[in-house]
């Protein structure tokens, strides 16, 4: 990360206001199965409710309109709605080739309402995150309980996965990427890497934040048996603007 990014004129300031869920969010708008399908994906195989992703495409107003309502209560920072937009976790929906353009429009959809209200504010400046969320599959536990060696993915099939997704975040024009609600630190190792990669393959870089998740309370321990200070060890090779909590303990 660079010294003159505009968040760190905003840091040095005063502490900056994150949004909030934005599944819940969705929720309240009461869609169906045709409500998230849309007319482009009427036919699809799949059941599609509940790829809250997908309405980037599909529903775009709706996901503007609720990044609009938290910025318009103060937020500084939106996350795009792109938590689950990878290769790995759209399989269950069999949308796997739609990925990069779920990110791509994630961003757009996001930078729209981050310009939108700044166009009435412009003295203070609104970023939008790209949401980097942590998959649906762990590369630290093993999920067979035969085979201890077994694990639902692979390091380098995350990195890939990764790879497609950051790179339509920054493509759709995102200032910060979060990569949150971390269980296994290994599949964020994998999230960091492909940031750093692409980075230099492009000879640019935002700054980067992370989110740690816990689910054992009263030794605040990661699904894969972290302490925090463990997990903060671990990461720290990653030049990161943030380190937070979110979604922990219930």
């Amino acid at each position: 990360m660079t010294s003159s990014h505009p968040i760190d004129t905003l840091l040095r300031r005063r502490i900056a206001v994150l949004d909030g869920a934005m599944g819940t969010m969705i929720q309240t708008y009461k869609l169906d199965e045709a409500g998230f399908r849309g007319e482009r994906f009427a036919s699809h195989p799949r059941d599609l409710k509940g790829c809250n992703d997908l309405l980037c495409v599909t529903r775009p107003e709706v996901i503007e309109a609720i990044h609009v309502q938290y910025l318009e209560a103060g937020a500084d920072i939106i996350e795009t709605n792109t938590f689950n937009a990878t290769s790995i976790s759209m399989a269950d929906y069999r949308l796997e080739s739609e990925v990069y353009e779920l990110n791509l429009e994630g961003a757009r959809v996001a930078r729209r309402a981050a310009d939108r209200v700044m166009a009435n504010d412009p003295a203070r400046p609104r970023f939008v995150a790209g949401a980097i969320g942590p998959t649906n599959r762990t590369a630290s536990v093993s999920t067979d309980v035969t085979n201890p060696a077994h694990k639902g993915v692979t390091y380098d099939q995350l990195v890939e996965a990764y790879t497609e997704q950051v790179r339509g975040l920054l493509d759709g024009g995102v200032d910060l990427l979060l990569v949150e609600t971390i269980f296994d630190t290994l599949n964020a190792k994998a999230a960091f890497f492909a940031i750093e990669e692409h980075f230099e393959r492009i000879g640019r870089r935002v700054p980067v934040m992370a989110s740690v998740t816990f689910i054992q309370k009263g030794n605040d321990r990661t699904m894969t048996g972290q302490t925090l200070d463990a997990f903060l060890i671990s990461i720290s090779h990653v030049p990161l603007l943030s380190v937070g909590i979110n979604c922990s303990l219930g």
